[in-house]
């Protein structure tokens, strides 16, 4: 039987790590790199070299790197992620078939935790199914941006009695602000925290968390967005990517 380990790496540096998945980086034969195209991919890559070497030494791995597939935007959304599952499905597969031998595992190496918006864990699902016992697969647990977001910003994530929404860019961009009271807002490209101008809210912005060049910002979103929407720019530019995240909180009465 062959294995795979989906391994939530955390937000960036090796220090996110759990002692689950530094042992879980010692059971893998070979690790799978997928790489995106566009400017950044070489820095995003090089992070993960800096976790195994942290934890296994330079050189005492091995690493397959193939191309990720590019979601295009032809048709409607859905259709388009189908498409976009099913040409990595087919990817992974390949890799699993030509990579790894009977009795070998690999690893993937996921952003944050392989739960939290990450359809690797349902592609590699769907793969163990088809295989008939010929294949399986553990989740390594890791620490979430969520997490780490409001640890820099010192707050809680929920406040007392109110629940807590976790959402992506694409919902709070067409949504009715009068929806958002606390929502964690992840995958937002387009810097929909604008629309929330006037509504009473609270920013807690995070860029690149756990990494040497981490940025945070904080206040009243109407007091902030314009410097943000500058420095998110800005940093877009010169590096060619951005992972961000960041909380939308509605003050109360009393903090008005």
């Amino acid at each position: 039987m062959k294995k795979i380990y989906l391994i939530g790496m955390g937000p960036g540096g090796p220090e996110y790590l759990t002692v689950q998945a530094i042992n879980a980086l010692r059971q893998v034969d070979v690790f799978f790199f997928l790489e995106k195209e566009g400017r950044g991919k070489d820095e995003l890559v090089q992070m993960r070299r800096e976790v195994l070497n942290h934890y296994l030494g330079e050189d005492a791995y091995r690493i397959v790197t193939a191309t990720s597939p590019t979601r295009r935007t032809s048709g409607e959304y859905s259709d388009d992620v189908l498409r976009w599952h099913d040409e990595k499905r087919v990817l992974f597969e390949r890799l699993i078939a030509d990579e790894l031998r009977e009795g070998q595992s690999a690893g993937l190496l996921l952003w944050g935790d392989p739960s939290l918006y990450d359809q690797t864990v349902s592609l590699v699902a769907d793969l163990v199914t088809r295989s008939h016992g010929a294949l399986d697969f553990e989740i390594i647990p890791g620490i979430t941006s969520v997490q780490v977001l409001t640890a820099k910003h010192r707050i809680p994530l929920n406040r007392v009695g109110e629940s807590i929404t976790i959402t992506t860019g694409r919902h709070v961009e067409t949504c009715d602000p009068a929806e958002i009271d606390n929502a964690v807002v992840m995958l937002d490209y387009n810097a929909s925290f604008q629309r929330f101008r006037g509504q009473n809210m609270d920013l807690y912005w995070g860029g690149y968390l756990g990494c040497q060049d981490e940025i945070l910002a904080a206040g009243p979103l109407d007091e902030i967005t314009d410097d943000l929407l500058k420095t998110k720019s800005e940093i877009r530019d010169q590096k060619g990517w951005l992972m961000d995240i960041y909380l939308l909180r509605r003050r109360k009465d009393t903090e008005t």
